[in-house]
């Protein structure tokens, strides 16, 4: 999967396994926490508060993240992530394996879990840009892709293997172990130079401003992110209606694993197939894909059979996977080095935030309506707002090539320890 150019390029190896390691940390905690939760209280409100700590404070700071990111050399914020991130899932699987674990540690811990998270999340396209070669950007985001679709797959069956052998602590001390290797795997990342401006002067609320400039001037970004969040309320509402129909309707428990696992298989697929495709138009074509989600919504919504939701399911997940890596090239060439972090917490605060909306109004609407119709409705949003981008100018001219004004490089073993500086330039 890597080319030729980024197996020779030592800090983007070094980048790329610390990344691996804590992609599949990360694929093994949702079914360790569920059940270390579920044994501790026996109580879903306790798993929602703990699930609600660690989403709330991402939330909450993730602006915050991308002003860190930007200001700061993204490395050392990243390596600093991953440590609090270490202390705090080796916390939780100490709580676990000794035999007497407290609800509130464990959600303080997620809390701060979360919060470590929106300061490393917007880190990741910086570094990206200043480790690779433009050139070799696509190759870099699209193999990171196909890591964290692989994660998705191996992860769930890694969990079971741990938890019925060691039970759910070992999984946060495994968790604990990927942070800490992929923080002293970071130390010896060498990333270029950006260009040097003093920030004693600059305000949180001017960076903050700048940093959604940046966003709202683009067309094509602000109504992707529209589209984008759409999407994952969409799929708040499948994960939360889906077990049950599948249940209920579909054969039982194991016609919604075999559901997860087509998509799972669809993310890797779409993840293969964007580090080949070059679309000369990859934003249209990315965003037409994720409109592919609409058809398992609906054929849940019509009662059709379980195989035509499984491979349904796998289509919209490889839409998916063929975006992600395709989405962050285009983003790294079009948005200026010094905005980037703030560029991309914006954009993972729009796509969060409606996650949790769509998990509490998906089941009130089941109620209310039956799961047909907020099935049917999720899938109409789904499909207008991704297929709709098709509309905005924007969208239709962004091309492969698009790109700001390349970032000053340094000499080869030069590290990014200073600050960037972020710029009106619109693509």
């Amino acid at each position: 999967m890597l080319s030729h150019p980024l197996l020779h390029n030592r800090s983007f190896r070094l980048f790329f396994l610390g990344r691996s390691l804590s992609l599949i940390g990360d694929a093994v905690i949702p079914a360790a926490l569920v059940l270390a939760v579920l044994r501790v209280t026996g109580s879903t409100s306790a798993l929602a508060l703990v699930l609600g700590c660690a989403m709330g404070t991402k939330l909450l700071l993730l602006p915050l993240g991308g002003v860190v990111g930007d200001r700061f050399d993204a490395r050392t914020v990243a390596l600093s992530s991953d440590l609090v991130r270490c202390a705090t899932q080796l916390f939780v699987g100490v709580q676990l394996l000794g035999g007497d674990p407290q609800l509130w540690h464990i959600a303080v811990a997620e809390a701060i879990g979360g919060a470590a998270s929106a300061f490393a999340m917007p880190t990741l396209s910086p570094l990206i840009t200043t480790t690779v070669a433009p050139k070799d950007r696509h190759a870099a985001n699209a193999a990171l892709g196909v890591v964290n679709s692989g994660a998705r797959v191996g992860g769930p069956a890694l969990a079971g293997l741990l938890i019925l052998v060691a039970g759910p602590g070992w999984a946060f001390v495994l968790d604990a172990a990927s942070f800490a290797v992929s923080a002293c795997l970071l130390t010896a990342v060498r990333t270029r130079r950006t260009i040097e401006v003093p920030t004693a002067h600059r305000s949180l609320r001017k960076d903050l401003v700048e940093g959604w400039h940046e966003v709202r001037s683009r067309d094509w970004y602000w109504t992707s992110l529209v589209a984008h969040s759409a999407w994952n309320g969409a799929a708040a509402v499948l994960m939360t209606l889906g077990p049950l129909i599948a249940i209920q309707e579909l054969g039982g428990e194991g016609a919604w694993i075999a559901i997860l696992q087509a998509g799972a298989i669809g993310l890797l697929v779409g993840s293969l197939l964007a580090g080949r495709a070059r679309p000369k138009r990859p934003i249209l074509v990315a965003n037409l894909g994720l409109a592919t989600y609409a058809l398992p919504l609906a054929l849940l919504a019509a009662e059709a059979p379980a195989p035509a939701v499984i491979a349904a399911y796998g289509v919209a997940q490889a839409g998916l996977g063929f975006l992600s890596p395709v989405w962050e090239t285009s983003v790294q060439a079009a948005i200026p080095s010094g905005a980037l972090a703030r560029v991309t917490s914006y954009d993972w605060l729009l796509s969060l935030a409606a996650m949790p909306l769509a998990y509490v109004l998906g089941p009130l609407a089941a109620d209310a309506w039956g799961t047909a119709t907020p099935l049917w409705i999720a899938a109409a949003m789904v499909g207008i707002a991704c297929a709709g981008t098709a509309a905005v100018p924007g969208v239709r001219r962004f091309e492969a090539h698009a790109s700001t004004t390349p970032t000053p490089q340094a000499a080869p073993g030069e590290t990014g320890l200073s600050k960037n500086v972020s710029s009106d330039t619109v693509a």
